[in-house]
């Protein structure tokens, strides 16, 4: 068996129809203004996650994103046949997690971004516990889209969480595991259904990619 153990945990769920504009203004004291204006749903509700995780620049971070920043792509799309060089700017801003990081000019050892939809939740925890760091920050969220929600092209929610993940038991708040076992695969929890389960301290249990994966709390 593998075993990880969560230390720092914020999940930001956001209460429905919560717009960027709203999210700059619930949010606003946790950014320098001059970075606030510039960021991304998304990238807004990664750093209320990250919020006081102290990360060190010999730390790694995984970062998982179905959709990403698909809001930002809708915008400027929208502003089409006269493309608006702003909304183009901010289309292909730096991902939620890299928004943070600049901004707070935190240095980190390695970052670790993957997309992916039935099994990507399965993938970011298989490398958070491949990671040699010590500490190794398991990132996650996406932000609401519109139109394209119809399309399956963006999420029908926006959240976002981060956790602190470390070979340490001491004050952890909960485990992650993985015990090798050869069974057929059962469905890999969504990254919302993850999230909803890290807010509520939920436990987890399923079969994928040759083993047991647990979700377990202290």
């Amino acid at each position: 068996m593998i075993e990880r153990f969560i230390h720092h945990l914020r999940v930001e769920l956001p209460a429905p129809g919560e717009t960027v504009a709203g999210a700059r203004i619930r949010l606003a004291d946790k950014f320098p203004r001059t970075a606030l204006r510039r960021m991304t749903h998304l990238g807004l509700l990664v750093g209320s996650a990250l919020d006081g995780s102290m990360l060190e620049p010999e730390d790694a971070m995984v970062y998982a994103s179905t959709y990403s920043e698909t809001h930002a792509l809708e915008d400027y799309l929208m502003s089409f046949p006269q493309p608006s060089p702003s909304l183009f700017q901010a289309s292909i801003h730096p991902s939620g997690a890299q928004q943070v990081l600049i901004g707070r000019q935190q240095p980190i050892a390695r970052l670790w971004p993957l997309a992916g939809q039935t099994r990507l939740l399965e993938q970011a925890l298989l490398t958070v516990l491949v990671e040699p760091a010590r500490r190794v920050a398991l990132v996650g969220g996406e932000e609401c889209g519109g139109w394209m929600i119809q399309y399956n092209m963006a999420s029908p929610r926006s959240f976002a969480f981060a956790a602190v993940v470390t070979r340490e038991a001491a004050g952890a708040a909960g485990r992650i595991t993985f015990t090798p076992a050869m069974q057929a695969d059962d469905a890999c929890p969504s990254l919302e259904e993850f999230t909803q389960a890290l807010a509520e301290r939920g436990s987890l249990t399923w079969h994928g990619g040759g083993g047991l994966w647990r979700l377990e709390w202290s």
